[in-house]
């Protein structure tokens, strides 16, 4: 009837030997990898407990640790007089009123409280200068107090003013 072969061979057994060194390796990646980024040889990962605990009474990266009691108990912060200023728009006369007070250092606070005719004078050339369009951005204000902590800081000399704190930014 049908001459049929039978293949009556069995197959060559394959080695498993790759696939022992294969997991072997892999392992033993994992395993030193891991090693590596516990130990800190890498950037990234946990870091070790003994730095971490030396660590955990500063600040993360990138955030404010703020001021102690000290730095703020040697703060002063002089007053400044209300400045009322008139800004011309295209629909009119509006009114800008601005009052603010200025952080110094209190070895710094005579130096400053002296020469304050100066600084108010700077600020309201500064704000005389200013269009009403120059408000209508939502960053003006941030914008606008760093250009007048840097004149005040000029007025005053470097490093006597700390900060400017706007009290009052009204626009009527």
């Amino acid at each position: 009837m049908t001459d049929a072969v039978v293949d009556t061979e069995e197959p060559a057994k394959k080695s498993k030997m790759p696939l022992i060194i294969g997991v072997v390796l892999a392992v033993a990646g994992g395993g030193g990898g891991f090693f590596a980024v516990q130990s800190g040889l890498l950037p990234f990962g946990q870091k070790s407990a003994p730095e971490s605990a030396h660590v955990a009474n500063e600040a993360p990266e990138g955030v404010d640790s703020g001021e102690t009691a000290e730095d703020i108990a040697g703060l002063a912060f002089i007053e400044m007089e209300p400045i009322v200023i008139s800004l011309r728009s295209s629909s009119g006369m509006m009114h800008l009123r601005f009052r603010a007070q200025l952080e110094v250092d209190v070895a710094h606070q005579a130096e400053v409280e002296k020469v304050l005719p100066r600084v108010v004078d700077v600020l309201n050339s500064y704000l005389r200068a200013l269009e009403v369009e120059d408000l209508s951005d939502p960053m003006a204000l941030p914008k606008l107090r760093a250009q007048m902590l840097r004149r005040i800081n000029i007025a005053t000399g470097q490093g006597r003013v700390r900060d400017l704190l706007i009290m009052d930014f009204v626009l009527n």
